[in-house]
């Protein structure tokens, strides 16, 4: 097993992946901004070393700091969470290159799935169902306008090198598009450096289900059950389940099928989800795109799954054979994860601030992965998660109540929370019923 663990990220899932390297004897090395100096994870870790001031740029992304603090601590792997460098494939290279163990997938498999379009052309050769859309980027606006009048209205407008749910959009019509595919390609050049843009078709009602795939060390692709995330604002989700409530038997065995041979097809190693959507009137379900990181959803699957897939990942990086028997998978009971951003409950926006006061929720099926403590601060300079909580339950009805009471009891103060709308999910039929998709928020709003 690996001995000493680089965590190249922040807050929970650095946690998180401490906790895990904590407990299998590694010795853990957290790297922080200067803006993150107080936080939990920085104490818990063996070691911790600050790479640079607050804008990621210059810590959490500054590749030449997080190397140079692996070389002076002796680190033996990295493991990137997710976001920031963990899906960059120059990164990854770049570990392997310096003799340190990368904990995730290979380069070129990050290379392979990080451009969407490059991505829907493998899959579709792969027999892995994709939506109708275009099989090279839109040269430009005419291009797109043709490309939509043969695929047909409603259309998304998406970046090819977004992912997480940025850089998209939708057009109904010829109108719509042309205001789109501008705002779209000005978005994607300036966030992600290339300013290409696919059309896809549109679903108005659609569900988000996808798949925990595992590339394991001797070379096969397990696949470790699916999870809805149709819970989401602007395209980025708030709540996870699993097994997905609209998800039967044999529809769970088309997708784990398909997911087993998207996993297949780049010759994938480490943990990775295979994102789809799910058109629940006709039950077909298309590619979307594939993570090829830990997700921040993954407790779920574990609950469901009985693994620790941060163990999982770290076993495959060190050419191990999983703790767990590959023929033998099988869901049991259900989980759900609520995302604790700081922004507010209505709009979403994002509050950051000093938090006064912080008490965790606790009991039977009750498990908050955090990144703050009372006393922290909630900084603007990254991601408004604060804290994951999950609970789980024989049925999905218990986990339900589970939700419902560790949301009562969960008590934050300071920066702003959506904690409220949580409590008003929990209550909405829509969502108790178990048939709803990714317009809920909207139509709850």
């Amino acid at each position: 097993m690996i001995e000493s663990l680089l965590v190249a990220n922040r807050g929970e899932i650095a946690r998180r992946i401490i906790r895990t390297g904590r407990r299998l004897g590694i010795r853990t090395i957290a790297v922080h901004s200067e803006a993150d100096g107080a936080l939990p994870f920085v104490t818990e870790a063996d070691e911790a070393v600050c790479v640079g001031p607050a804008n990621p740029a210059q810590s959490y992304r500054n590749v030449e700091a997080i190397l140079e603090a692996a070389r002076s601590t002796g680190a033996q792997a990295i493991h990137p969470g997710y976001g920031f460098l963990s899906e960059n494939a120059d990164f990854a290279r770049t570990v392997e290159g310096s003799g340190l163990i990368w904990v995730g997938p290979g380069a070129d498999a990050i290379t392979a799935m990080g451009d969407k379009i490059n991505a829907r052309n493998l899959m579709a050769a792969a027999g892995v169902p994709v939506a109708p859309g275009t099989t090279e980027p839109a040269a430009d606006l005419d291009a797109a306008v043709a490309a939509a009048a043969e695929i047909g209205y409603p259309v998304m407008v998406k970046a090819a090198a977004g992912g997480g749910g940025m850089g998209m959009g939708v057009a109904a019509d010829e109108a719509a598009l042309r205001t789109e595919y501008d705002k779209v390609r000005a978005f994607a050049e300036r966030m992600f450096g290339d300013g290409s843009v696919l059309i896809e078709r549109y679903f108005p009602r659609v569900r988000h289900v996808e798949v925990q795939i595992l590339g394991l060390a001797d070379g096969r692709v397990v696949a470790l059950g699916e999870r809805e995330c149709s819970v989401q604002r602007r395209n980025q989700k708030l709540v996870e389940e699993s097994p997905s409530p609209a998800v039967s038997p044999e529809l769970r065995e088309r997708f784990l099928t398909a997911a087993v041979r998207a996993g297949e097809a780049v010759n994938y190693r480490n943990a990775g989800t295979v994102e789809c959507l799910l058109d629940p009137s006709t039950q077909e379900f298309f590619f979307l795109e594939m993570n090829t990181r830990l997700q921040v959803e993954h407790p779920v699957t574990e609950y469901v799954y009985g693994v620790d897939l941060v163990e999982e990942q770290l076993r495959v990086a060190a050419g191990l054979a999983p703790t767990f028997d590959p023929d033998a998978l099988a869901p049991r009971g259900h989980a759900i994860e609520l995302r604790i951003n700081a922004e507010d409950p209505k709009r979403f926006l994002p509050g950051p601030g000093a938090i006064t006061t912080w008490n965790e929720p606790a009991g039977a099926g009750v498990r908050v992965d955090s990144g703050y403590v009372a006393g922290n601060t909630v900084t603007p300079f990254y991601d408004s998660l604060m804290a994951k909580l999950i609970v789980s339950g024989d049925t999905r009805e218990e986990a339900v109540e589970r939700a419902r009471a560790a949301v009562a009891q969960f008590e934050i103060a300071g920066p702003k929370c959506n904690l409220p709308f949580f409590a008003e999910l929990l209550e909405n039929p829509e969502f108790l019923s178990g048939d709803y998709d990714t317009g809920i928020v909207s139509r709850m709003r």
